[in-house]
């Protein structure tokens, strides 16, 4: 049985307030105008932010729980897959790549939760959080999208974007060899 201590530890409440960002989204992404598209990049980094600070109070105060593993990885989806599909009718965003990118993480999430019922541990990998951390500044570009510090914003945003889906694809196919070594050892 978990217990209350486990789920509202201070690293799973950084995760939970994380989460509520995702409705902020919906709103802000409905008016997106310049100033509106700033104020939700900022939201948008702040909650980043919180997803190392979650991990570092979690090891430093040894609070790693199994309800921190689930909602870590979901609150990072969350928030990444919703900004980006919410901005596939505005116009920042082509459909295509955020369908790869959301296929790519429900196999990898499906491939490492076959690989633990079967007593093998993937864990995450260095390209996979490359892979966040690409998308984390891909979408914070297209969230600005408008002319910002002299850059056009989109256009950095696309290009990060792409870096993003190549290290999506690359280490989608990293876990799928590690989940085959794996497997051939069962």
């Amino acid at each position: 049985m978990i217990n209350k201590s486990e789920i509202f530890n201070l690293p799973n409440t950084i995760t939970l307030a994380r989460i509520s960002v995702v409705p902020f989204l919906f709103f802000l992404l409905s008016s997106p105008g310049p100033f509106w598209s700033r104020v939700l990049a900022v939201l948008f980094v702040l909650a980043a932010i919180t997803d190392f600070l979650d991990g570092y109070f979690a090891r430093k105060c040894n609070m790693i729980t199994t309800m921190g593993k689930f909602l870590d990885p979901l609150a990072d989806k969350l928030i990444v897959n919703t900004a980006m599909i919410l901005m596939i009718p505005i116009g920042r965003i082509d459909a295509w790549i955020v369908v790869i990118i959301i296929m790519r993480d429900l196999i990898v999430d499906g491939i490492r939760s076959i690989a633990s019922s079967e007593g093998i541990y993937i864990q995450a990998s260095i390209l996979g959080k490359q892979k966040t951390l690409a998308q984390i500044f891909a979408v914070t570009a297209l969230m600005i999208h408008y002319p910002f510090l002299g850059l056009d914003a989109h256009f950095v945003g696309t290009v990060i974007l792409y870096v993003a889906f190549l290290l999506t694809i690359y280490s989608g196919l990293d876990y799928f060899v590690k989940f085959y070594q794996g497997a051939g050892k069962i």
